[in-house]
């Protein structure tokens, strides 16, 4: 049984490899993309990581692992048993030492719109075909999420997360539904023992609806409101937990039309009332919301016009401007999709500095449209990149945004930029607003070693100016070699060091068997 996992779960092992790892590490002989505001290209460099933040990033010849100039400095940082790197770790005050000549090395993926359980729906053929938006809602998701148990949630998480850690993906932004009285309670704890046994990075929260009646409605509030605590108070108390390291929490909330006003105002007050020390509710309004400084919404926006026209008829307001009145944007808040939006609305977005994630394949797959993340950026809005569960695999999410906007607006010009911001610069500033002081999304002295490494070889020249070019039709085509996670290497030469993917293929397998024959 895993040790961090709850007692519906067995793996054969409790994880000690990942357990014993050393975070600490020297990757030598690299090609470094920092990434970051200023983003450089480093040729064979070194990186230094200790206690898994980066500390050095320096020519090979110029490494100093003592901090002074001795050419006979002694540092504990070397003191190991195993400074050769031999297996996956060293022990606490160990060193792994990665070779990465000839290969490119640069910060994690970070996934901003991701469902963890929609894993199981791969392959599931007996939903009724659809016509339209709300009819794959019924005939899908909504049959499939409302037949979730625990231990599928479980594994339908790890099974993804191994899937996106070999696509060098190292943090996600998550978003769970499993509306029933056997698979809700204690579905966030699930995931986040799934995602701590994996080594990834991951921001969850719990889609609360009003489609399956009052009780799980409420039950939804309070699974929210326990996760958020849960965290918020490890983050407080027990800052060198895993959990205050790896895990995050919003509020999640499905979308406007599954919403009652009542069930908005309750969750808006449940929320308030977790950080009302400080906090003055006496001071808030329509277009600030001080509760939410650490703690957001997580809501799926106008992704089909339906959600408008629902919206429109019941509360006679658009979306975003139901979602503001009721103190639901915010700057920790995300609207996924924002496809169907007026310029009034996207004004209420910037106004209030909510963040957006574009979900093109998604999109496209639903048939629901296209964002205009063009006038998006034209009045400031951050915008995101997220797969929305369709794939794993954020540069192919890249590339089919860039098509889809191409075609869609018959300009070969467009998109190129757009699209590969969102996903190197404007994920990482979504990730940090969550992880503050961390770093994310680049490699620089102080930042987390959060890395991956590449198999690529260019055949042309690689700069600072053209690495976007690189990215989307030279990196996209390689492959991962290695994925790290706070100094923790999860990945190595292709194979992830610290599971056993037969056995959990074949646990997902013996949940998704039982989950279709109830669906």
């Amino acid at each position: 049984m895993s040790p961090i996992a709850s007692n519906t779960v067995n793996m054969p092992s409790d994880n000690k490899i990942l357990n014993k790892c050393t975070n600490n590490l020297i990757i030598k002989n690299a090609t470094v993309v920092t990434l970051g505001i200023d983003n450089k290209i480093l040729f064979n460099h070194t990186i230094v990581v200790e206690h898994g933040v980066i500390t050095q990033i320096v020519p090979n010849e110029q490494l100093n692992l003592s901090g002074d100039d001795s050419d006979n400095a002694d540092d504990d940082f070397l003191n190991s048993d195993d400074e050769n790197g031999d297996g996956p770790g060293a022990g606490e005050k160990g060193i792994k030492i990665i070779d990465a000549e000839g290969k490119i090395v640069m910060p994690g993926f970070i996934n901003t719109h991701m469902h963890f359980y929609s894993t199981f729906a791969c392959g599931l053929i007996k939903a009724n075909p659809s016509l339209n938006f709300q009819q794959i809602l019924k005939n899908l998701w909504w049959r499939l999420d409302k037949n979730l148990l625990l231990e599928d949630s479980y594994y339908s998480a790890l099974s993804v997360i191994i899937t996106a850690i070999k696509k060098g993906t190292t943090t996600f932004f998550d978003h769970h539904a499993s509306p029933s009285f056997s698979g809700l309670r204690g579905s966030l704890n699930e995931i986040a023992n799934a995602v701590l046994y994996s080594g990834v990075r991951a921001n969850l929260c719990y889609e609360l609806s009003d489609r399956d009646g009052e009780e799980l409605s409420n039950e939804g509030i309070e699974e929210n409101i326990n996760f958020i605590k849960k965290i918020t108070d490890k983050i407080k108390n027990e800052p060198n937990s895993k959990e205050a390291h790896y895990l995050r929490a919003m509020f999640g909330l499905h979308a406007s039309f599954t919403l009652t006003d009542e069930t908005l105002e309750k969750a808006v007050s449940r929320l308030r009332s977790l950080f009302k020390d400080s906090s003055n509710s006496s001071n808030l309004s329509n277009s600030t919301n001080p509760y939410l400084n650490e703690i957001g919404f997580h809501i799926h926006t106008a992704e089909d016009i339906s959600d408008q026209n629902v919206t429109e008829h019941l509360y006679g307001k658009r979306v975003v401007k139901r979602l503001h009145d009721l103190q639901i944007l915010g700057a920790n808040s995300i609207c996924a999709h924002a496809i169907h939006l007026s310029d009034e609305e996207l004004d209420l977005i910037k106004k209030t500095n909510t963040m957006v994630v574009h979900n093109p394949q998604s999109n496209m797959n639903n048939a629901v449209g296209v964002a205009d993340i063009f006038k998006m950026k034209e009045k400031g809005i951050l915008v995101g990149l997220g797969t929305d569960a369709m794939t794993v695999n954020m540069l192919e999410e890249l590339r089919s945004g860039i098509w889809v906007h191409r075609i869609t607006q018959k300009n070969p010009n467009v998109g190129f930029v757009e699209l590969t911001e969102a996903l190197i610069k404007n994920n990482p500033q979504i990730a940090n607003r969550f992880w503050k002081d961390y770093k994310l999304g680049e490699l620089s002295p102080g930042a987390q070693a959060d890395i991956i490494i590449f198999d690529y070889y260019p055949s042309t020249e690689l700069t600072s100016n053209n690495f976007y070019g690189h990215l989307v039709f030279g990196l996209s085509q390689g492959a991962v070699d290695t994925t790290i996670v706070a100094g923790k290497v999860l990945m190595e030469n292709k194979k992830i060091l610290h599971i056993d993917e037969l056995y959990l293929s074949k646990e997902a397998q013996r949940c998704s068997r039982a989950l279709w024959e109830r669906f």
